[in-house]
């Protein structure tokens, strides 16, 4: 079961200039949507990023290949009008075969709408290695055309899961001081194979405002370093990592051309509150997941540091299976700081807290520290390492769960 607040908002706001159509087209599973399409407005802004693992799957390189054709195009031509995911089979190392197949999926969804084939970004997620069902996908289309609504967004976050047990969705409002309101909404999918590099699982995050391209893909890349960065499951870098970020600037405002317009700030947060939502919640999904833990390195000299420590700590295994057991086994977190690779390190400074209780101060055990302490933070269900490094100023933040049976389970019985 998932971990904590997994609710959804009480309002998902719809984004005026996207618009979504959901199916079942029996890619991988029966009686369930598997299949998305996303129209976005002929004048909105698409930013991109995608997995840095060399083995990428077939539509990853589909779409890098598209966002390429698109920027040598004339201005008209620039904007990626159709969004085509499919869930149940990642068509990745599939070779050739798994590439073109991808590239007639977009074909055909481009014939369909009347659009060119470089205007359609396709993404899979789910079982690599494995033949994706083409027609499968092709004859799903005319529904998911048929069905295309602002207001599919929750529908949508249930169908591209996999082993995800939850939907992923966030959205909220921006109330500028001039009255003038914007919206962000977005959603997520993953629950394993979770260490993003440069992007989630997928994500699909949209607003209204207006914002110029070469800006949102800025805001794109730090949003993800702040975000979808900073979670791990199981320390995997999936083949199909992909989010994107879209502005529709429906109002036909002034364009947010920099980071000095009044309107960037204000929008900014939004999306940054919502990158972290979806992030979190994915941890929180995370498979066979018990515990919630926050990872927050300070006192670092750089932020290259605190993030290599907040990593190793939270990917390492005897760490993960430690909370899991509810046991305060601290001597592995000290463990994980010193083989984190983190160039300005002295053991003798490294402070670690449990929450609130303190278990190792400048390099040893903490003398106000009981096991009784130690034993009531960790049968918490959300609990934060908080690890001060005593060398300088910098900061960093990873967010992951714990290691149980279940997560063995699911991953053994994946493609049963």
């Amino acid at each position: 079961m998932p971990v904590g607040n997994i609710a959804p908002p009480k309002i998902i706001y719809p984004i005026d200039g996207v618009d979504i159509g959901i199916t079942a087209a029996g890619v991988r599973y029966k009686d369930r949507d598997d299949l998305v399409v996303f129209r976005i407005a002929d004048k909105a802004s698409v930013a991109c990023v995608t997995t840095s693992n060399q083995c990428c799957a077939a539509p990853v390189l589909v779409v890098r290949e598209h966002l390429d054709k698109l920027q040598q195009q004339t201005e008209q031509k620039q904007t990626p009008h159709y969004l085509l995911i499919n869930t149940g089979n990642a068509n990745a190392a599939t070779g050739d075969d798994g590439y073109q197949r991808a590239l007639q999926t977009c074909q055909a969804l481009a014939d369909k709408a009347q659009v060119a084939a470089y205007q359609v970004l396709p993404f899979s997620t789910g079982v690599i290695g494995e033949v994706i069902n083409r027609d499968a996908i092709v004859t799903g289309l005319d529904a998911c055309l048929q069905n295309l609504g602002a207001d599919n967004w929750a529908t949508a976050a249930n169908a591209i899961r996999t082993t995800d047990t939850v939907p992923k969705v966030d959205s909220t409002q921006v109330n500028l001081d001039d009255g003038r309101v914007y919206h962000v909404t977005g959603i997520s999918k993953g629950a394993g194979m979770i260490r993003p590099n440069m992007a989630t699982m997928l994500g699909f995050v949209a607003t209204d405002a207006p914002i110029a391209q070469p800006l949102l893909q800025q805001m794109l890349v730090e949003l993800t370093n702040q975000s979808f960065n900073r979670i791990t499951i199981d320390g995997d870098t999936s083949t199909n990592d992909c989010c994107v970020l879209i502005a529709t600037g429906a109002h036909n405002e002034q364009l947010i051309d920099s980071a000095d317009h009044p309107d960037y700030e204000p929008v900014f947060l939004a999306l940054q509150q919502v990158f972290l939502r979806l992030a979190t919640l994915i941890v929180r999904d995370g498979e066979g997941a018990t515990k919630f833990i926050t990872v927050k390195v300070t006192g670092g000299k750089t932020v290259a540091d605190c993030c290599d420590v907040a990593y190793a700590v939270a990917h390492s295994p005897l760490v993960k299976t430690a909370f899991f057991a509810s046991d305060p086994n601290w001597g592995r977190i000290i463990a994980a700081v010193g083989y984190s690779g983190a160039e300005h390190l002295d053991a003798n400074l490294v402070s670690v807290k449990l929450d609130d209780v303190a278990i190792c101060t400048r390099g040893q055990l903490d003398p106000s520290y009981s096991e009784a302490q130690g034993q009531a933070v960790m049968s918490r269900p959300e609990i934060t390492i908080h690890i001060d490094l005593g060398m300088g100023e910098a900061t960093d933040t990873v967010y992951t769960c714990d290691l149980s049976h279940e997560y063995v389970s699911i991953n053994a019985d994946y493609r049963s």
